[in-house]
């Protein structure tokens, strides 16, 4: 874009700080974006933001995430390789994508590939056949208690939903594994489908 001031986008990084306080206000807890927007636009942002209200830190926390590549390069429109999630819903299904996309760290690069998206679709119906699974009458044998404290350290940690999903992956493990032994589990599902709600999974009740 040309200007008087020479080629480029004078409004991009001022229009972000006129809605962040026109609708969020001064200071912000949690403020997003990939990692190509820490230089120059999340700093221009910064600087124009605290020096117009005086508030510092502009934003308490930041979280940028990284790129996703496809084929070895970044999935740009202008590139035109981009993998669009309305073209995933309904194979291989809602849950696969978020597994997937869950699976790698929100600050680390994701390379898309079709293999580990079957994978991500192939735990997905793990965790639901768990869910799902005849409970059994003889006591229970899974530490719910250490499952869950160990979900919410993960996910307290700067966001680490591989780790929340590992929980997910042993605690399944273990409602098969005492559910095919006449134990009970449904304690266990349920707390299965609770912290798998918070990354966004539905998996069902044995009565659906």
């Amino acid at each position: 874009m040309s200007s008087p001031w020479g080629e480029g986008l004078p409004g991009w990084h001022l229009e972000c700080s006129v809605m962040s306080l026109k609708y969020l206000g001064a200071p912000i807890d949690i403020h997003g974006g990939g990692t190509d927007l820490i230089f120059p636009h999340h700093e221009s942002e910064i600087a124009q933001s605290e020096s117009a209200t005086g508030t510092r830190p502009f934003v308490r926390q930041w979280m940028h995430t990284a790129m996703v590549y496809l084929g070895g390069e970044k999935m740009s429109k202008s590139l035109g390789n981009m993998v669009f999630v309305r073209d995933l819903i309904d194979e291989p299904g809602p849950d696969a994508v978020r597994l997937y996309l869950a699976g790698t760290h929100y600050r680390a690069p994701l390379y898309f590939d079709d293999g580990s998206l079957a994978a991500a679709a192939t735990e997905a119906r793990s965790l639901v056949d768990a869910a799902e699974m005849p409970s059994g009458n003889a006591e229970g044998r899974i530490d719910i208690v250490t499952s869950r404290r160990t979900f919410e350290e993960r996910v307290s940690d700067d966001l680490d939903t591989p780790g929340a999903i590992a929980v997910l992956r042993a605690l399944a493990k273990d409602i098969r594994r005492d559910g095919a032994a006449g134990r009970t589990v449904r304690e266990a599902q349920a707390l299965l489908r609770e912290l798998a709600g918070v990354l966004g999974l539905r998996l069902p009740s044995r009565s659906q």
